[in-house]
C-alpha cells in the first residue's frame, strides 16, 4: 500500500520524475541512501562518547527510512567499547582511536571477531575552562606541565606568571576513553601517561557540567561538546608554540592545522554483523550521508577524501564478509 501510495503520488507531481528518482546518492551531502522498505533486525553499538552524538543522529535519520530496524547505541568509552566489541557483545564499535594491535586486537582475534576500521568523521579534542577563568592561549608544553603524570601544577600561574593565579579543579576523560589516550599521547609524549588527581568520567556532559560549574574549572573533551555548550565555557587555543595557537573549528580540524589535537573518528563494524542486511544497510547509509549526520550531530564532516577511503574500506569490509 506505501509503495502504491508512493508510486500515485508521483504520478501526478509536476515534478514527478526529480521526486521518484534514486535516491541512491554516493556524494555524502545529505538525505535517501541506504534506505529500503523491508530490512528489520537489531544493531548494538556501543564506544566511544565522542562517536555516540554521530552514531545517534545516524540512527534517527536511518529510521526515518527503516523502522523496522531497532538500533541502541551505548557509551563505555572506545576501550569499553572494544571490550564488548570483541566479546561479540555489540555489532559496531565506535571509537575516537584506532584499535591497539598489541592489546586489542589480539582479544578479538582470539575470539575470532574480524571486523573493519571505517572513518566517519573528524573531531579535535578541545581545551576548556570555566568562563571565569580567561585563558586565551596554552602551548602543548604548558599543557604538558599541567597534565603530565606527577604534575603538581595547582594554578595556571605556575607554568607562567601571566596566566591566572586561580586554583584550578580539572575534568578530563576516564581512562577507558580514546580522548584520553589521544591526549596524553600528543601533549605527554606516551599515551595513558597522566597526572591522576583530577575527576575523571566516561560522559562528556558530565565533563561539561564539571568545568562549567566550578571556580577553575579547566579540561579538555571532543570540540563537538564543545560546540553544544559554548555559551557555558571557554574556549582554549592551542599550538606548539604561543604564535602558532589556534582555535579549534571545522576547517582547522578537517586541515590537520589544529595540530597536534585533530583525529579521525571511527566505526567498527564486526565482519559477521556486516553479513546481516540491517548493519549492512546501515553502514552503507551512513557513508552515503555522512555530511548531513555530522551536520545533524555537530560533528566536523569528512572531506571528500577521506570519505572516498571510508566507502573503498567498507566495500572491501562487506565482500570479505561475503
Amino acid at each position: 500500500m506505501r509503495k502504491l501510495l508512493t508510486l500515485a503520488a508521483c504520478g501526478v507531481l509536476a515534478l514527478g520524475a526529480a521526486a521518484c528518482g534514486d535516491d541512491s546518492d554516493d556524494s555524502g551531502g545529505g538525505g535517501g541512501g541506504g534506505g529500503t522498505d523491508n530490512v528489520s533486525g537489531t544493531i548494538k553499538i556501543d564506544g566511544s562518547s565522542t562517536v555516540a552524538p554521530f552514531a545517534q543522529a545516524a540512527q534517527e535519520l536511518f529510521n526515518e527510512e527503516n523502522p523496522g530496524v531497532k538500533i541502541t547505541v551505548g557509551t563505555s568509552g572506545t576501550g569499553g567499547g572494544f571490550e564488548k566489541f570483541c566479546a561479540g557483545e555489540t555489532d559496531i564499535s565506535d571509537a575516537s582511536r584506532e584499535i591497539k594491535p598489541d592489546e586489542e586486537a589480539p582479544i578479538c582475534k582470539k575470539a575470532g571477531i574480524t571486523y573493519a576500521g571505517i572513518q566517519v568523521a573528524n573531531d579535535g579534542i578541545a581545551v576548556v575552562t570555566n568562563p571565569d577563568l580567561k585563558v586565551d592561549c596554552l602551548t602543548t608544553d604548558q599543557l604538558k606541565k599541567l597534565w603530565n603524570k606527577g604534575s603538581k601544577v595547582k594554578s595556571l600561574s605556575e607554568v607562567d606568571p601571566s596566566l591566572p593565579d586561580t586554583k584550578l579543579t580539572l575534568f578530563g576523560p576516564d581512562t577507558d576513553s580514546g580522548t584520553f589516550d589521544f591526549f596524553t599521547d600528543k601533549i605527554n609524549g606516551e599515551e595513558g601517561v597522566s597526572r591522576e588527581d583530577y575527576q575523571p568520567s566516561a560522559d562528556d556532559n558530565v565533563l561539561v557540567q564539571g568545568v562549567s560549574g566550578s571556580e577553575g574549572g579547566l579540561g579538555y573533551f571532543g570540540f563537538s561538546y564543545y560546540e553544544q555548550n559554548q555559551d557555558k565555557l571557554g574556549l582554549v587555543k592551542v599550538g606548539e608554540s604561543a604564535d602558532k595557537c589556534i582555535a579549534p573549528s571545522k576547517e582547522a580540524i578537517q586541515s590537520g592545522e589544529y595540530a597536534p589535537l585533530s583525529r579521525p573518528l571511527f566505526m567498527y563494524p564486526s565482519e559477521k554483523s556486516l553479513a546481516r542486511p540491517e548493519v549492512k544497510t546501515f553502514m552503507d547509509y551512513v557513508l552515503e550521508n555522512y555530511e548531513a549526520i555530522a551536520e545533524a550531530s555537530q560533528i566536523v564532516p569528512m572531506t571528500q577524501e577521506q570519505a572516498d577511503q571510508g566507502k573503498a574500506d567498507l566495500d572491501t569490509a562487506e565482500q570479505n564478509a561475503g
